[in-house]
């Protein structure tokens, strides 16, 4: 077992043999006898890197001898190896050259926390959402010009629950495809794996499901192996290779492996923030939207029985810890399966349950056909509550919820809203619960705004003015969603009337009336992008009623958001304080000149 090192201020620990290590040329120089006691000192790096910078641990320790064998055994970047989900991939960051950066990881101008195309030619495919692998990977065999690679994929942490892994099995097979799928089983995703899979995969002699399924469908199946024994994982990888056709290696792994607080919380140390050196505690600031969403989702179940909440892998995340500690057989985690997490939730509304599903908003663009064609078209009774809508820091373009508002707004049927407080937080969930057809509300990650009383009660479609203009040429400033507490600045700084819109859909076209003849110009503020957002549908509506106020939408720009830290993703797209303060002024000087 490892010693507690994250106990050790700002001091890397002693690693001789990974010290040499500088990329895969000096691992494939080690003798075999020698790979145990590099495993042993990538994870102390490991857990030293992780604690300094934050990020993903759990996952990472569980495939370091997996990590180590790979890289010995094949001829990486030449031979395509892709890991899923990725954050399983930072001991491979760390033996493909990239070590000495390890300190950057998830900040600004750092290395990213998933495998990143553009970042190392080790990184064969960009793995920010899971289950996409086995298709990515078929799809680099019979497109490949090159008949020596060798093709591998690692999908683990709950990626195999997802129907894309199977669909991709089922063309893999079909194909008859060279190339080596290894199940890395450790029966967790974030929070435990659950369901028929996970005691399908539960057979640790072989002799049940998995061999036979798995041949059956036409591959080679080798396993389970202990993933943590080097000797046999490397046999097993070696001989497999020399197979043709499809072929899957079975592993055990224990999540966390080597560090006893995470081995024995697993959910807990999935991922970390920055551990402070001397106390080794995890830093904690107030009450986040999760934990809004958990409060209020118990108080209302304790209310209403027709309430079941639905989340795909998410309890934790999604702040149900304490929904299922009191109403477990309420809660339905349905594994990393957002398709169907939607379209259960639409057989529940179906026979009169109320369904409310935790999601983040990047993981609801894969459920976006079953939205439409199960829950909005039918009109049904659901409620998304969205989490991670906008900028959420340091995991990056791939978990960034930019678009949600442009894909739901188009929707028929659909209420949407976007909270800018902790208070309106829970006062809108209670409204979309008690809303007679599907509704959503939109909240970011991170802690939420509190200093703002709920000033007036939510009313469909209806905004609040929060402050008013008494200028002449004066600007109104339509805030929408959780960045109020800056939107509030940049109207203090104008003399500018501010409102709080509440509502994406329906706008609150008679406020926007009243608005109309008494200011120069309006200004919309939201954490999504700029095309497609509630800025597009306060637009749309200008040129409907053929109006020349003139518009200024501040939201995301154009492009994908780099990771680092929330207040860092907010700036460089324009939505810090200092940036709105700045480019509203230089348009308003604009419009005056006019």
């Amino acid at each position: 077992m490892l010693p507690n090192i994250l106990h050790i201020p700002k001091q890397m620990p002693i690693t001789p043999l990974f010290d040499k290590i500088e990329g895969v040329h000096d691992l494939r120089r080690l003798k075999p006898a020698q790979l145990p006691q590099l495993a042993y000192e990538l994870r102390l790096a490991l857990l030293y890197s992780v604690g300094q910078t934050g990020g993903h641990l759990g996952a990472g320790l569980g495939v370091v001898e997996l990590t180590i064998a790979l890289h010995y055994l094949l001829n990486t970047p030449t031979d395509r190896l892709i890991w899923d989900v990725g954050h399983q991939a930072y001991p491979h960051k760390m033996l493909t050259g990239r070590k000495q950066a390890m300190l950057s990881m998830r900040q600004a101008g750092g290395l990213a926390p998933f495998p990143k195309r553009e970042e190392s030619p080790f990184d064969a495919f960009g793995v920010g959402h899971a289950s996409t692998s086995i298709s990515a990977l078929l799809g680099m065999v019979l497109a490949s010009k090159n008949p020596l690679a060798r093709h591998v994929a690692v999908i683990g942490d709950g990626a195999l629950t997802a129907g894309m892994a199977f669909e991709a099995l089922n063309h893999m097979a079909h194909c008859q495809a060279n190339a080596l799928i290894i199940v890395n089983d450790n029966d967790m995703a974030i929070d435990e794996n659950l369901g028929g899979l996970a005691t399908f995969l539960d057979d640790q002699h072989g002799h049940g499901g998995p061999s036979q399924w798995f041949t059956a469908l036409g591959f080679t199946y080798r396993g389970p192996v202990d993933g943590h024994n080097l000797t046999q994982l490397m046999a097993a990888i070696t001989e497999l290779q020399k197979l043709p056709g499809p072929k899957l290696l079975h592993i055990h792994t224990l999540k966390g492996k080597g560090y006893e607080p995470a081995e024995n919380d697993p959910v807990g140390y999935h991922a970390l923030a920055k551990i402070d050196p001397i106390e080794a505690v995890v830093t904690k600031h107030g009450a986040t939207y999760a934990q809004v969403f958990g409060q209020w989702v118990c108080d209302q179940a304790d209310t209403d029985d027709r309430l079941m909440a639905i989340t795909p892998a998410m309890i934790g995340g999604s702040g149900l810890e304490p929904f299922a500690q009191q109403y477990a057989t309420r809660l339905f985690d349905v594994a990393i399966a957002e398709q169907h997490a939607l379209t259960l939730a639409a057989g529940m509304a179906c026979e009169g349950a109320k369904p409310v599903v935790a999601i983040y908003s990047t993981f609801l663009q894969r459920g976006y056909d079953q939205l439409i064609h199960d829950i909005v078209l039918q009109d049904l009774d659901i409620l998304l509550a969205i989490d991670r809508a906008g900028v959420v820091g340091e995991d990056g373009a791939t978990h960034t919820g930019a678009y949600d508002l442009a894909f739901l707004r188009c929707l028929p049927n659909l209420l949407v809203m976007a909270p800018s407080s902790a208070a309106e937080t829970s006062a809108m969930l209670s409204f979309g619960f008690h809303h007679q057809g599907p509704a959503a509300v939109r909240y970011p990650r991170g802690e939420a705004f509190a200093e703002l009383p709920l000033v007036t009660p939510i009313e469909l479609g209806k905004g609040q003015v929060l402050q008013t203009a008494i200028k002449p040429d004066a600007l109104a400033i339509l805030n929408f969603g959780a960045l109020l507490d800056k939107a509030i600045v940049v109207a203090e700084a104008h003399g500018a009337t501010l409102v709080d819109m509440r509502f994406v859909k329906p706008l609150d076209e008679a406020l926007l009336h009243q608005l109309l003849n008494q200011h120069l110009g309006f200004v919309t503020i939201e954490d999504h992008s700029c095309i497609g957002g509630a800025g597009s549908a306060v637009s749309e509506w200008l040129v409907q009623q053929k109006s020349k106020v003139r518009l200024l939408c501040l939201g995301h720009e154009d492009a994908a958001l780099p990771h680092g830290s929330r207040d860092q993703g907010l700036h460089h797209t324009g939505l810090s304080t200092t940036k709105m303060v700045a480019r509203v002024a230089e348009w308003q000087a604009q419009l005056l000149a006019e």
